[in-house]
């Protein structure tokens, strides 16, 4: 990850200098967003999305922004955490919303339309807590980028009114890192994670000890050095997918692999050869139900269910 910084962004000092780089024009944008609204809850994963949101934000409206991070058992061991250090790197005020997608049967059936399940879940929780606070807005970290996939959760998102600058400002992921770099926001260059059900194949049900299980996995590779990797839950058989440059390193250490997978309740497990790619469930859906010639209509970068940052 990119350095923290030594001491809060300082609200309503955003960049001025003109032209400026990239990164300073694309924050100006996102700040006189952020501005336009007397008050702004947004919705904060931690991810590089959310967290550059946030610092726009903080950075148009002061105290009068407040980021959210909503925990349930689909969310990665370490990542509340995360969330809480990137808020803290800002500046920004935090709460906790606990949420519980899992008590919706639509959710934990794990169709298609799973992501819009959780993100009507969690735009419910937000939206009563901007009206407890009399904020003004609710704002999301899609951006610009995600418009191209499979994100049944913007549907959620249109239907309570959840506003996105960074779709408003027109930018996609790499500006948006480019702008977390020029923060200096520790969340600058971390890789996107997902919900954890976002692991589980559409039509295999979402429970708890399946995301305790997947989450277990992950949390042990990672403590094995890996960085940017999935585990996909394929009954008994774990599939682990990881980084390009990671791959040969796993398939040196197959055993040390196996073992910690092992462990986490898997009876069998798999080291894909081929590189990780988002959205693996949600792409393989659109290619069986598109017609021949159209697939790739949604982009190469298919969500895994919803927004991860």
């Amino acid at each position: 990850m990119t350095g923290t910084r030594e001491a809060p962004i300082e609200p309503r000092r955003a960049p001025t200098s003109a032209p400026g780089s990239v990164a300073d024009r694309a924050l100006r944008a996102l700040v006189r967003i952020a501005g336009s609204v007397d008050g702004a809850i947004v919705a904060f994963s931690g991810g590089v999305d959310s967290s550059v949101v946030a610092a726009a934000a903080h950075l148009a409206l002061g105290p009068r922004a407040l980021a959210v991070t909503a925990r349930s058992p689909a969310l990665a061991t370490g990542e509340l955490e995360a969330a809480r250090e990137v808020a803290r790197a800002i500046g920004i005020a935090h709460e906790v919303v606990t949420t519980e997608e899992l008590a919706r049967e639509a959710y934990r059936r794990n169709g298609p339309d799973r992501c819009y399940h959780c993100k009507t879940e969690l735009y419910e929780r937000l939206g009563a807590l901007a009206r407890a606070r009399g904020v003004a807005a609710v704002f999301s970290g899609a951006n610009a980028d995600d418009l191209g996939d499979w994100r049944p959760g913007l549907r959620a998102a249109a239907e309570h009114g959840v506003r996105h600058p960074l779709v408003e400002a027109g930018l996609g992921k790499e500006a948006v890192r480019a702008v977390a770099r020029r923060l200096g926001l520790p969340s600058a260059d971390k890789p996107a994670t997902p919900c954890l059900a976002s692991r589980v194949p559409f039509g295999t049900p979402v429970e708890p000890d399946v995301l305790a299980r997947i989450d277990r996995a992950e949390g042990a590779l990672r403590a094995l050095g890996f960085r940017e990797l999935r585990v996909r839950h394929l009954g008994s058989l774990g599939r682990v997918e990881l980084a390009a440059e990671e791959i040969p390193v796993a398939l040196a250490s197959r055993g040390a692999v196996e073992r910690a997978v092992r462990a986490a309740g898997y009876e069998r497990v798999e080291i894909d050869p081929e590189p990780l790619r988002s959205g693996r469930f949600a792409r393989a859906l659109r290619l069986r139900e598109e017609p021949e010639g159209a697939a790739g209509a949604g982009g190469d970068q298919a969500a895994e269910g919803g927004s991860s940052t």
